[in-house]
């Protein structure tokens, strides 16, 4: 037999080496694998830094969602952390959506438990049909600065809030962000930035807008413009006196605007035109002053809409500019101040109209 080779002591180290080594790139591939897969998201420890953020969450957000503006906004580390502390906790899934005040580099659970706390929500809450004149100024005193500084801002800074390019160099405006401080719940912390609140707002009611589909429905609408379309919402929102109102006070608005036609000859004559750019509620007006005002938002003087938004319209307004009734209304009155009447012709609303008179002894 040949004698057997002796194998190279060198040989042996190289295999040695590479088996090793190949040991060891599996396990550290491996080790980053399973920590992908099963290891615990990044997180921060404990309850925040003391620094207050507010955010915004969207309608019907789940937890991916809410995570990804949490982490966006410094309070999370990561979004898997926060989907996990949520479906740990028992009452996790009943974050609802709206402002919230919170703190940066918060732990997941901690931001959970927190979002799930009504202190939380300590909100600004802007109601249907508040005027922006009304919003600058509690914003300022949420925020803790001086009266006016907001309203500056805004007219400023308005191009860089978030407007739809849509909204952009409307003519003879007197507020561009008028009907896009959304009516919600927002979450306004003391040494907040004005800018970052007006943001949330013009952003909720962007997502608001298009999630209508505001630029096709205002085309059906025969409207020119999907800003045309918010303005309809926000005269439904000003006249009305009821969510059942809204529908067919969107009609009265395209009714009257129908070129020739007979009733109001294009006139819409809506005493909220007047009081908005007068910044009053007035009921009691003299039509003999309404009719000499030379202002584009004096719809008694001008035919046509107003050059944009008197207030900002809930969504239920909203639903009513977009879906309005076809019955033939044009006229509409309130005898009680809480519901209205709406009538088909002139006649028909001057009978009201003298009832209502009577019953004021004017």
């Amino acid at each position: 037999k040949k004698p057997k080779k002796r194998r190279s002591g060198c040989a042996c180290l190289v295999l040695t080496v590479i088996f090793v080594g190949g040991v060891g790139g599996v396990g550290y591939f491996g080790y980053q694998f399973y920590q992908n897969r099963f290891g615990s998201a990044p997180d921060y420890a404990g309850s925040g830094n003391g620094e207050s953020v507010s955010v915004d969450i969207p309608k019907d957000a789940g937890g991916y969602v809410i995570g990804q503006r949490l982490k966006d906004a410094g309070v999370i580390k990561s979004v898997d952390a926060f989907v996990a502390a949520q479906e740990q906790n028992p009452r996790g899934k009943s974050i609802q959506d709206g402002g919230y005040t919170l703190e940066k580099e918060m732990s997941a659970a901690s931001a959970v438990e927190m979002m799930l706390s009504p202190s939380s929500r300590n909100n600004l809450i802007i109601p249907e049909g508040f005027r922006n004149v009304w919003v600058y100024e509690q914003i300022d005193k949420r925020l803790g600065v001086a009266k006016g500084t907001t309203q500056e801002v805004a007219k400023k800074d308005y191009k860089k809030l978030g407007l739809p390019s849509w909204a952009m160099n409307e003519p003879n405006v007197k507020d561009p962000l008028e009907g896009f401080l959304f009516p919600s719940s927002y979450g306004v912390a003391k040494g907040g930035k004005p800018e970052a609140v007006l943001k949330q707002m013009v952003s909720r009611a962007t997502e608001t807008y298009e999630s209508y589909g505001v630029e096709k429905k205002a085309k059906s609408l025969g409207l020119d413009s999907p800003w045309q379309l918010i303005t309809v919402a926000s005269l439904a929102q000003a006249e009305g006196t009821s969510h059942d109102d809204f529908r067919k006070m969107a009609e009265v608005v395209y009714n009257r605007l129908k070129p020739g036609n007979e009733q109001t000859n294009g006139m819409l004559e809506f005493d909220s035109t007047y009081n908005y750019v007068k910044n009053q509620s007035k009921i009691d007006l003299s039509l003999t002053a309404l009719r000499k005002y030379d202002n584009r938002y004096n719809t008694y003087y001008y035919k046509g809409l107003p050059p944009g938004p008197i207030g900002n319209p809930g969504e239920e307004a909203l639903k009513g500019a977009v879906n309005p009734t076809s019955d033939g209304w044009y006229y509409f009155i309130s005898m009680d101040g809480k519901t209205s009447e709406f009538t088909k012709t002139n006649e028909e609303h001057q009978k009201l109209v003298d009832k209502w008179n009577a019953s004021r002894k004017n």
